[in-house]
């Protein structure tokens, strides 16, 4: 792919190129203002200005690639991290628009006061360097420190803000698997219940009637003695969502030391057993629907042979 944005005007009325981006294409307010300022906006390969008018056929170019920098240390990480990176490189998606990453369980996915190194970002950043790539780390999509699978990164301000205004449509699916504690009632179903955040400070949230709508969609994919493993989607995406309504119904995730109360899952496993296994979402670019899955990390796994070796005794 092109570091080039391609696009012809076919209407036959006359249009302000501002308004063809803003309407037509949809481009966000300050993708326009900056690749205005920079001249990275050519009509029929000559630079243009907002107020130029499009005629019939006109060809729109817009370079999506500029000069940026981040506030991150770019960080070489250990082997079994970097290969972690290939191994998704050859199996998984990256382009020049994207890359999405399978991040390991207790990794935090962005430099913060308390973890200002090791992140994924800092990873990110010094494999974008390492090819060359002038990229700074745009995350469309976030994980829990706990939570290990699919994140999605924008490698340019065009790809992030097009992923970021589709996340919310039907064509952008998020799947995760989690291990819970006892037998769902139901085989499948979905948890309209809404979610709260008591006070400020607190990390926790709840199920509670002041809260924001959150809709979760499950299904068993089998059951143990006293566990089930459950696959699980989010039509909506607040913190904690899937921790927080499998709770609420009496089934906390093995390992969750937040909302686990009174279940000891240390000789389980030492982290929340959940895994944001697929992704499925439109090409920022083309519009073509990727679809994505990777594998249950070891510690999920032998979670579950224990499980089944235990339900089989």
């Amino acid at each position: 792919m092109s570091s080039l944005l391609n696009f012809k005007y076919d209407k036959s009325e006359k249009l302000k190129l501002k308004k063809f981006l803003r309407v037509d294409l949809k481009l966000s307010g300050r993708l326009i203002r900056g690749a205005a300022k920079e001249g990275r906006i050519r009509v029929n390969g000559k630079r243009a200005d907002l107020k130029h008018i499009l005629n019939q056929g006109d060809i729109v170019d817009i370079c999506v690639q500029r000069k940026e920098s981040q506030n991150i240390e770019p960080e070489k990480m250990d082997l079994s991290i970097v290969l972690e990176y290939i191994i998704f490189i050859f199996y998984c998606h990256e382009d020049e628009d994207i890359i999405v990453v399978n991040k390991s369980p207790g990794m935090v996915v962005h430099p913060t006061k308390s973890h200002p190194n090791g992140t994924l970002a800092n990873g990110l950043l010094y494999y974008f360097k390492s090819k060359g790539e002038n990229c700074i780390v745009r995350l469309v999509s976030r994980l829990d420190m706990d939570t290990s699978g699919l994140i999605i990164v924008a490698k340019n301000q065009f790809s992030h803000m097009a992923l970021a205004r589709d996340m919310g449509e039907n064509t952008f699916k998020k799947g995760y698997l989690a291990v819970a504690h006892g037998v769902m009632e139901k085989p499948e179903g979905i948890i309209d219940l809404p979610i709260y955040r008591p006070g400020e400070g607190n990390i926790k949230r709840i199920v509670d009637d002041k809260g924001q709508r959150s809709i979760t969609h499950y299904n068993v994919v089998e059951n143990y003695d006293k566990a089930s493993l459950i696959s699980l989607s989010l039509e909506t995406g607040r913190t904690h969502q899937i921790r927080v309504h499998l709770t609420h119904l009496g089934h906390p995730l093995f390992g969750d030391a937040l909302y686990g109360e009174g279940f000891d899952d240390s000789n389980y496993i030492n982290r929340q057993a959940l895994h944001a296994y697929r992704l499925s979402f439109p090409h920022p670019r083309t519009g073509r629907i990727i679809n994505l899955e990777c594998d249950l990390p070891k510690d999920i796994n032998n979670l579950i042979d224990i499980l089944r070796k235990r339900a089989n005794n």
